[in-house]
């Protein structure tokens, strides 16, 4: 088994780093917001584009913090613009619309605009009058979720420190919002991105603090299934095995609960038996069950619409690793073959150029061997990767 890296091995940078001391917990969510867009300085530029950014943020803060983040704010100006339910409906549909094009495209198409309206004009709201706490609560709830988009955009991007910058802006927006379902989304988004990056104890940290108490007791179904599935995944790298497959199972039976007439929030859209089937996967490879994985890898890709061709692509790559380690070379091959495929479509996605990687690292044991579907397949990949953008 691969040891865990530090959080220094994966880009970030000790807690005492410039970059670290204006994104704490500590600070305003509206502050965090300014430096989102186009007013980050060149310096902050450089640390977050190079992955400088502090693991502690993926620390998340106490009950305290929780508890003072929810309560209603003092008495703003009466300066600001009247702030109604109609706009907070833009910023939801507006979150749908770019929340899609990431499903299809990639988080690498779309973002800088969706940044730009999230820099721009999302504070004007929340600094608004509202008519009423309700409305406020929905504001910041909207405003968290455009956030935790550009965050989840910037980590399929490969974009990491960008990703967790936004993921902390959106947690603290939520906390605003009092929305405990929304807050267990987005710390289920960061224990994705540490999963990812080879911080196994980080993200059952994470994964734990997302199926706690309200956030998963207050969320509907379809949410609940997939917070317990990525704590699943969480439990499964950390090799808690049992408790890993009881995760698994009440996922399962929260997803069968997911039925019409129940309201399930526009962020879950992408996510049912395909997506589940996904995770699944994921889990039971790290639990070392290969033969089982690739069946759910298999199924993932039998169910899922051709909505969502991003994550199809990673599905398939993750399915061509799976099968090569166990011997099926060609049957890895053909797999491979339709990763190229979508991703020569159009998929701005760093997760799926990173399969593509994965390829041809696995492929290179076999390109002496002669098999003809290795060097077709290895010389594709070296020109997809060669053109990429």
């Amino acid at each position: 088994m691969k040891r865990e890296v530090t959080p220094q091995e994966a880009g970030f940078a000790v807690p005492d780093a410039p970059a670290q001391r204006a994104l704490d917990w500590s600070v305003d969510p509206l502050i965090a917001l300014n430096a989102l867009g186009s007013g980050v300085d060149a310096k902050r530029r450089r640390l977050l584009a190079g992955g400088v950014y502090s693991a502690m943020s993926l620390i998340l803060p106490d009950e305290t913090w929780w508890r003072a983040m929810a309560q209603p704010p003092e008495e703003r100006s009466l300066a600001g613009k009247r702030v109604g339910r109609g706009d907070v409906e833009t910023v939801q549909e507006l979150t749908l619309a770019f929340s899609r094009m990431d499903q299809k495209r990639g988080g690498g198409h779309g973002r800088s605009a969706l940044d730009e309206y999230l820099h721009l004009e999302i504070p004007r709201f929340l600094n608004g009058r509202f008519p009423d706490d309700s409305t406020r609560r929905a504001m910041f709830a909207a405003s968290a979720e455009l956030a935790y988009l550009s965050g989840w955009m910037s980590f399929d991007n490969g974009e990491h420190a960008a990703a967790l910058q936004r993921f902390n802006t959106a947690l603290k927006l939520a906390a605003r919002a009092g929305d405990a379902p929304l807050s267990g989304h987005i710390m289920r988004a960061m224990a994705h991105q540490a999963l990812d990056m080879g911080l196994r104890g980080k993200a059952l940290q994470l994964a734990q603090a997302s199926v706690h108490g309200e956030r998963y007791v207050s969320a509907t179904p379809r949410e609940r299934a997939l917070l317990g599935v990525v704590h699943a995944r969480a439990l499964a790298a950390n090799k808690r095995n049992k408790e890993a497959v009881q995760a698994l199972v009440r996922a399962e039976d929260d997803l069968t609960m997911a039925r019409e007439g129940i309201r399930e929030p526009d962020r879950t859209f992408f996510f049912g038996e395909a997506s589940l089937a996904h995770e699944t996967a994921c889990t039971l490879r790290d639990l070392g069950d290969p033969k089982r994985a690739v069946k759910e890898f298999q199924r993932s890709v039998r169910t899922r619409g051709a909505q969502f061709r991003r994550t199809h692509a990673v599905t398939l790559g993750y399915m061509g690793a799976t099968q090569i380690k166990q011997g099926s070379v060609e049957e890895a091959c053909a797999t491979w073959t339709n990763v190229l495929e979508a991703m020569e479509d159009g998929i701005y996605s760093g997760r799926a150029r990173g399969t593509v990687d994965d390829m041809r690292r696995l492929l290179s044991p076999y390109r002496a061997r002669g098999i003809p579907a290795v060097g077709v397949l290895n010389a594709r990949a070296t020109a997809y990767l060669t053109n990429v953008d």
